[in-house]
C-alpha cells in the first residue's frame, strides 16, 4: 500500500533531474528506490528525442535506477502517438537525428529525405542542423505541409553548467525563414505529454507530484492539470530566475534525493 501522506504517483524529468548527461543527480536512484518500495508508481518524461525509450531505460538501469521502456516517455514517441491520431501513415520531413526518424517509421509514417511533398514537417532537437535541412523544411512548410515540434526547450543542460541550443533554435530558424508558426508542440509543458504520462501511471493527476529542473515546462505542465510540482535546482533554473518567474512550483527542493521527504499538499 502507498504512504497515504505522499503521492500515488511521480512524473519525474530526466535531463537535469535524475541526471546531467552521462552523470547521475547525487542520491537519484535511491530516492527513486523508496518512492517505489511505498508502492509509487513512477514515470519519466524527457523532452529530449536524441534516443528511443529503451536506451533511456538502460542509461537509468546503468545508473542503478530500475526501468523498463514503458517507464519512459519521451518527445519522440509522444511525437509518434499524437501523428498516429492526427493522420496515420502520413509523409513527414524530420529536422532531427535518427532515433526521432527511426521512432517515426516503426509508427508507420513515410518519413521523406526532401521537404516538398510532405504533409508534416516535425521538428526537433538536432545537432545536425544544416543549412539545407532549414531549406527543405522552408519548401515543405510554403507548400502547405503542417509545421509540428517536439518539444519547446531554449536549452539542454550538460554537466558543469554547459549548456546545449535545444529545438527552440530550430523552430526559431524554420518559423524565421517560413513566416509560419508551430501549429503543435507536443512535449512538456503540452496536455499531449502529460497524458501520455499518467496513462502509464494509470493515475489521476491530483494523485501525482511532477518533479522537474524547468520552470517553464515541468512547472508549468503540472500546474496547467492541477498537479502538485517540485522544482529541483540541479538543471536549467537557478533561485534568481524563480525569484523573477511568475510560475511558483509547490516545492523548491536542492534535487530529487530530498522529494521522498515531500508530502501530498493538495
Amino acid at each position: 500500500m502507498s504512504d497515504t501522506l505522499g503521492y500515488r504517483g511521480y512524473i519525474i524529468d530526466l535531463d537535469g533531474t535524475t541526471y546531467l548527461g552521462d552523470q547521475p543527480i547525487r542520491g537519484a536512484a535511491e530516492a527513486i528506490a523508496e518512492l517505489r518500495a511505498r508502492g509509487a508508481r513512477v514515470a519519466f518524461v524527457s523532452n529530449n528525442p536524441r534516443q528511443r525509450r529503451e536506451a533511456y531505460a538502460r542509461k537509468l538501469r546503468g545508473m542503478g535506477i530500475a526501468a523498463s521502456a514503458d517507464d519512459v516517455v519521451n518527445s519522440a514517441a509522444v511525437m509518434a502517438f499524437w501523428l498516429r491520431e492526427q493522420a496515420p501513415g502520413a509523409s513527414v520531413y524530420v529536422v532531427g537525428e535518427p532515433p526521432l526518424i527511426e521512432e517515426l517509421k516503426q509508427a508507420g509514417f513515410d518519413v521523406r529525405d526532401t521537404g516538398p511533398g510532405a504533409d508534416f514537417v516535425v521538428l526537433a532537437f538536432d545537432t545536425t542542423f544544416t543549412y539545407d535541412k532549414l531549406k527543405q523544411a522552408h519548401d515543405a512548410v510554403l507548400a502547405g505541409a503542417r509545421l509540428v515540434a517536439t518539444n519547446p526547450d531554449r536549452a539542454c543542460p550538460m554537466p558543469g553548467g554547459e549548456l546545449l541550443p535545444d529545438c527552440a533554435a530550430i523552430i526559431g530558424a524554420v518559423e524565421g525563414a517560413t513566416g509560419r508558426r508551430v501549429e503543435v508542440v507536443v512535449g512538456k509543458p503540452s496536455p499531449i505529454m502529460l497524458r501520455a504520462a499518467l496513462s502509464r501511471l494509470n493515475l489521476p493527476a491530483e494523485h501525482c507530484l511532477m518533479v522537474g529542473d524547468r520552470l517553464e515546462t515541468d512547472v508549468a505542465m503540472g500546474r496547467a492539470a492541477g498537479m502538485d510540482t517540485a522544482l529541483v535546482l540541479t538543471g536549467v533554473t537557478t533561485r534568481k530566475m524563480l525569484r523573477e518567474s511568475d510560475l511558483a512550483p509547490t516545492y523548491v527542493v536542492e534535487s530529487i534525493a530530498q522529494v521522498p521527504a515531500l508530502r501530498r499538499k493538495r
